[in-house]
């Protein structure tokens, strides 16, 4: 059966699509409007329900939800389905942002409001646009995207700034040692491009975090840019050893 390709279709029907974009857009701002204060909720779409990680999701969203947020989940299965799940056991707002995909991803049972978009970049804004902060679960290659792509808003001053939350630093540490060994050490970046990127291992420091911010614009734990130009810094050196100065360790 053939296969169409999205992007490299555009040219087949141009104008006619263009009024499909708008129309999804306008959708989406129409009825995601009055869900704030919101967070929005990236994740793995493989994890099944008796994971750890899956109630772990669930626990953040509902945590949040009892504060008052509404969540925002790209709307499919795995730790989408969690975080909705958990959102809706608050009893707020529980959105689920679907895409069509050549695999057919159903929404999740647990979404309250749920959508459904075609393209990516169309559901994108959506989820970026109505969250106070944005919570990284581990996931693959769309979740290392939508992360990506916050971070880049803010630091372009695009987007005012959020926290990003990376939840787990055993899984986020690799990516975080890279760019700090390789693309911070090379000049690509700075420290500070990382903005307000914050590494929790705990659903306390997720929930306090969030709320932190939302409530007095202070993050409850340390940003990983801070710690990035700590680890940069060269250690100093007395007659030929190395000597940590106090505080660090």
């Amino acid at each position: 059966m053939a296969r169409g390709y999205e992007i490299n279709d555009f040219a087949k029907e141009e104008s006619w699509r263009m009024f499909r974009i708008i129309g999804e857009l306008v959708e989406g701002f129409d009825r995601l409007s009055g869900v704030e204060p919101a967070v929005t909720i990236y994740g793995s779409a493989r994890v099944k329900p008796d994971q750890p990680l899956y109630q772990v999701t669930q626990e953040i969203a509902r945590r949040l939800g009892e504060l008052g947020f509404s969540i925002i989940t790209g709307g499919g299965p795995g730790l989408m389905e969690a975080a909705n799940k958990g959102a809706a056991e608050a009893g707020v707002v529980s959105a689920g942002l679907n895409i069509e995909l050549p695999e057919e991803q159903t929404p999740n049972p647990y979404s309250t409001l749920s959508i459904t978009f075609n393209h990516f970049f169309a559901r994108k804004v959506m989820l970026a646009k109505y969250a106070t902060a944005f919570i990284a679960m581990p996931g693959g290659i769309g979740t290392m995207d939508e992360v990506t792509e916050i971070v880049c808003l803010i630091q372009t001053h695009k987007m005012r700034p959020f926290p990003v939350i990376l939840y787990d630093s055993s899984y986020w540490g690799g990516w975080l040692e890279w760019m700090r060994r390789t693309t911070l050490a090379q000049g690509y970046i700075e420290a500070d491009d990382l903005g307000l990127l914050v590494v929790c291992n705990t659903v306390d420091d997720v929930v306090a975090t969030v709320r932190e911010w939302y409530e007095k614009q202070q993050l409850a734990v340390g940003r990983a840019a801070d710690e990035m130009k700590r680890q940069r810094r060269p250690p100093a050196r007395r007659g030929g050893s190395r000597t940590v100065s106090g505080g660090e360790s």
